[in-house]
């Protein structure tokens, strides 16, 4: 993974960029666990369809969420070259499916520009940011809004 260094002197913050289809979206790095290669997860009755089941994480189960269908995007079918971002949200561990983890980002606030007023409420929702930098347009993602509080609570 290359490092790239965007700061000032500002508050910086370190981000894992990652791929869903051919967009960048990126999340802070702190909230990443590890990444992990893909593993079959074992699907669950009744879960939203962007749960793509479960995995046996160290003797824990670690639900695994198809990031692109949370997003709005066609479900994934999984390849090798497919990585799970074990990350926390609030007090629980979740796998995010991701199509392959691309660098480690240190950047600046002021990169950070607000979510354009067209996107939709849940767009908005989801992605609290856009980071512009070398003529690329990452998207900052919330995993605050990943699992909705009725499935947080149920988990």
């Amino acid at each position: 993974m290359a490092e790239i260094d965007k700061t000032d002197g500002a508050a910086a913050r370190e981000m894992i960029t990652f791929l869903i289809g051919i967009q960048e979206f990126c999340i802070d790095v702190m909230l990443v666990r590890e990444i992990r290669g893909w593993t079959p997860a074992t699907p669950v009755a009744h879960a939203p369809g962007f749960v793509s089941g479960v995995i046996n994480l160290r003797g824990t189960v670690l639900p695994i969420i198809d990031f692109a269908a949370r997003l709005g995007f066609p479900p994934t079918e999984p390849t090798t070259r497919h990585a799970i971002l074990v990350v926390q949200i609030g007090n629980q561990m979740i796998g995010l499916m991701v199509e392959g983890v691309s660098e480690i980002l240190t950047i600046s606030q002021d990169l950070i520009q607000p979510t354009p007023d067209v996107a939709s409420q849940m767009a908005k929702d989801f992605v609290s940011g856009i980071v512009a930098t070398d003529g690329r347009m990452i998207s900052l993602i919330s995993l605050d809004a990943i699992m909705p509080a009725n499935e947080q609570a149920a988990a």
